[in-house]
């Protein structure tokens, strides 16, 4: 059974010259139609089809489940569903739920959970540089009022005592330790979703401020090397040896200027921990840019992208 490992970063052209084929064989073919036709079947089929040439392949053997999803906000619609409501481990895409916990005892009690420059300095270094010790401290600052080991269940009563709609799916048990080793915290590719759109909408406290840091520079594996350079991108990853994931918010501009924004996620996640652990990320985080770039061309396609 063949296997492919290829470089962590690949240009542009050579992710196009690996979804050839895709193309070749009509998974590409996001035929011209009106703006608001729904497109949810159609590239719904070819993301899923894509995936599975990739099991045949032998690139995502059986013992890994992935979850995709697409929401175009142009058109109001949900492109992309697949095994979108099953929680899968979260890794370190929790951490912009930690931020917004925080910012949920924030809105209820200012003085005693301040949004001051110490703040600003840990949410930074928690969402934009993945730090596992910032995440840890604002675990402990949501759920200090409960005793050590009950503080990220505490973090996640927070989450659904305001955004119950959101997090249906989010599940917060175990701190971040230092070896990143995180295995027990979960949420659905829906969760984060509905968190990108309520952020997106300012639906959420101090959701401009969670964007800030999720748009801040970073290694990604939705954008980089396979889309424009211009797109922008919100977004926060995740992996251990058992999961590579991101999710995120892009946003597009058509022929005339004008904002597209949609929401991506990616998620793959194995049974069995990856013996290396190294090569199995930097191909499975391909395989996510992969269906980024696919999930691009039909969106440049449908909505007259300049890129």
């Amino acid at each position: 059974m063949s296997r492919i490992h290829p470089p962590e970063l690949m240009t542009r052209r050579h992710f196009l010259q690996v979804l050839g084929g895709a193309a070749a064989t009509g998974l590409l073919c996001c035929s011209p139609l009106p703006v608001f036709a729904d497109h949810r079947g159609a590239l719904n089929q070819q993301v899923n089809s894509y995936v599975r040439k990739l099991r045949r392949t032998g690139r995502v053997p059986a013992d890994e489940i992935t979850a995709w999803s697409v929401y175009d906000f142009t058109t109001g619609q949900k492109l992309v569903s697949i095994n979108e409501n099953r929680p899968l481990q979260a890794a370190s895409m929790i951490k912009p739920f930690l931020a917004q916990a925080y910012f949920f005892r924030h809105q209820e009690n200012q003085w005693r959970y301040p949004y001051d420059r110490q703040v600003r300095l840990k949410m930074q270094a928690m969402i934009r540089d993945s730090d596992n010790a910032a995440s840890n401290f604002f675990i402990n600052r949501v759920g200090g009022n409960r005793p050590v080991n009950q503080r990220p269940r505490e973090v996640e009563r927070v989450l659904k005592r305001y955004a119950g709609g959101i997090f249906q799916q989010t599940s917060i048990v175990e701190y971040i330790p230092k070896n990143g080793r995180t295995y027990r915290n979960k949420a659905s590719a829906h969760d984060y979703s509905r968190f990108l759109y309520a952020m997106h909408h300012d639906r959420l406290p101090h959701a401009s401020e969670i964007m800030h840091y999720m748009g801040m520079p970073s290694r990604n594996r939705i954008r980089d090397a396979v889309l424009p350079a211009d797109v922008k991108l919100y977004h926060k990853s995740g992996t251990t040896a058992h999961l590579c994931g991101d999710m995120g918010l892009l946003v597009a501009r058509d022929c005339n200027g004008k904002p597209c924004p949609y929401t991506f996620i990616g998620i793959i996640q194995k049974n069995r921990r990856a013996r290396n652990y190294g090569a199995w990320m930097r191909d499975r985080g391909n395989v996510i840019r992969e269906v980024s770039a696919l999930v691009y061309d039909c969106m440049r396609r449908r909505l007259n992208l300049a890129g």
